[in-house]
């Protein structure tokens, strides 16, 4: 049976240790830290940062689901508010794309120093100048590189796919999963991104089966092909029945994290209704 998890992504008025608190107070049993500003940018999460995160941890007795490294705000000065992946692992800039790389490798680090079993990232979108066949190449040879650290760290990375990403439905990320044949690889996944694609996300879950390194929970108004904004459970058309029906078909037992960054100004009342909506399939 699954266990929930809410990502601190949700809480970026409040520092990480706050964000963990707060979490915890909501019952949830995990927390997916945020690799990224103002959480987690590793290039500045010192050892002090780090000790800090660990002491909020053993407070609240909350375990980590997942280390998010999708974006890399950070790196930039004047990055949109926006969904920002770049830089990206699979862009045409070696320096950029090597930094990306590395960037990864720490957040494997992180995952390890505190116990989560698996670091989430997106490929990013090939951009002009870098057509798909390109830039799937550059993504082989990051992936290489990175599974190398993950398995020698013994945390597994979970490629999360979305629409207009280089990878972005199931079909596709199991064909990279099996390509890359690394025991490190996975899939994060996120119900809503596949419903937003068109893919049913109960069938996403079942073709996913044995790959599975998280799951990323929120709803989706208008269901399959509605608009990519996370809502709350039960704030859109999305069948949880269904999708926890899957989950336990096919044995799955880690965490399903709550992604609800769409509710910065009220997170704590974003946590309160999700853990509302959803305990009963976790009870």
């Amino acid at each position: 049976m699954a266990r929930l998890a809410f990502s601190t992504n949700a809480y970026t008025q409040f520092d990480l240790s706050d964000a963990v608190r707060r979490i915890a107070d909501h019952g949830y049993d995990g927390v997916e830290i945020l690799a990224d500003e103002p959480h987690a940018y590793l290039p500045e999460f010192d050892a002090e940062a780090r000790d800090a995160l660990k002491t909020a941890l053993d407070e609240t007795g909350l375990d980590v689901s997942n280390v998010n490294a999708n974006t890399t705000v950070g790196y930039y000065d004047d990055a949109p508010p926006s969904s920002f992946f770049d830089p990206t692992i699979i862009t045409s800039d070696d320096e950029e794309r090597a930094w990306r790389v590395d960037y990864t490798k720490r957040a494997i680090d992180l995952a390890s120093a505190v116990g989560a079993p698996a670091v989430c990232v997106a490929t990013g979108r090939p951009l002009p100048g870098n057509p798909p066949e390109q830039a799937r190449e550059y993504l082989l040879d990051s992936l290489a590189e990175i599974t190398d650290h993950a398995e020698a760290a013994g945390v597994s990375v979970g490629i999360e796919f979305e629409p207009e990403l280089l990878v972005e439905c199931t079909g596709e990320v199991m064909e990279l999963v099996d390509d890359v044949g690394s025991d490190a690889l996975g899939v994060n996944l996120d119900v809503g991104h596949a419903a937003v694609y068109g893919d049913d996300p109960a069938e996403s879950i079942r073709q996913c089966a044995g790959n599975i390194t998280g799951v990323h929970l929120e709803d989706i108004d208008g269901g399959l092909r509605g608009k990519h904004y996370h809502r709350i459970p039960g704030e859109g058309d999305l069948d949880f029945d269904a999708m926890f029906a899957a989950l336990d078909d096919i044995g799955y037992d880690g965490f399903a994290t709550l992604e609800l960054y769409t509710y910065p100004d009220e997170p704590d009342a974003a946590a309160a209704a999700a853990i509302d909506a959803l305990e009963r399939y976790v009870d």
